[in-house]
């Protein structure tokens, strides 16, 4: 059963932040009066989530605090090796689990890509890429690229995938050719709120382009 919610263009200079920990319904709430706007959950790289990744129960938690919603699945141990059947996989996976959740169509849901091993080529990388694009695209999800260390590409290569989300992360990383990002992630170097986290900001990119996200409410 899908989450009840709409899908809305996250308006440019939304606070938000990213966790890898299982955000309770008081904590959500906690974040939401603090003047946050929006959360960024995890997705597994497996088939089914783990104890620590996105379920229905807490997505509707996040929802019914204020806070909109948006994914990102976490990415493989660094040094790995990126290729087409990896990222079909993955991509695969990405879906069944937003699916599971309950998360519609129309939403950004995120991949995550850092920490590919030094002797990878770019090829292999923009194959990984446009295969998890084609299949959570497929599935009606729209497809957004987070950008972090040693990502391998370029700014132009980048922009060369099918991606039209780009997300910034808090290391550095290179601008994404003429598009640029609609997402920057800042580092936050103590707990909020008793979870570790990272501050993100919305921003509307060079073509106009916004992220994607799910809101409980009519605006937020």
């Amino acid at each position: 059963m899908s989450l009840s919610g709409n899908i809305q263009s996250a308006p440019a200079n939304s606070r938000g932040f990213d966790a890898d920990t299982v955000i309770s319904s008081a904590t959500a709430q906690q974040f939401a009066a603090q003047g946050y706007t929006f959360c960024i959950r995890y997705l597994s790289l497996g088939d089914s989530q783990g104890a620590g990744d996105l379920s229905s129960s807490e997505a509707n938690d996040i929802l019914a605090s204020g806070l909109a919603l948006m994914v990102v699945q976490h990415v493989d141990a660094p040094g790995w090796s990126p290729s087409q059947s990896v990222g079909q996989t993955h991509g695969n996976n990405a879906v069944t689990n937003a699916d599971t959740i309950g998360l519609p169509p129309g939403l950004n849901v995120w991949c995550d890509l850092e920490g590919v091993a030094a002797s990878v080529t770019a090829q292999n990388v923009i194959n990984y890429c446009t295969a998890w694009y084609n299949a959570v695209s497929a599935a009606g999800y729209v497809p957004g690229l987070y950008v972090g260390a040693n990502a391998v590409l370029s700014g132009q290569q980048l922009y060369d995938l099918p991606f039209e989300h780009y997300w910034q992360s808090c290391s550095e990383v290179p601008t994404v050719a003429v598009r640029g990002y609609q997402m920057v992630q800042t580092l936050v170097q103590n707990p909020v709120n008793g979870i570790g986290i990272d501050d993100d900001m919305t921003q509307t990119d060079l073509l106009g382009g916004q992220a994607l996200w799910l809101t409980q409410n009519s605006a937020v």
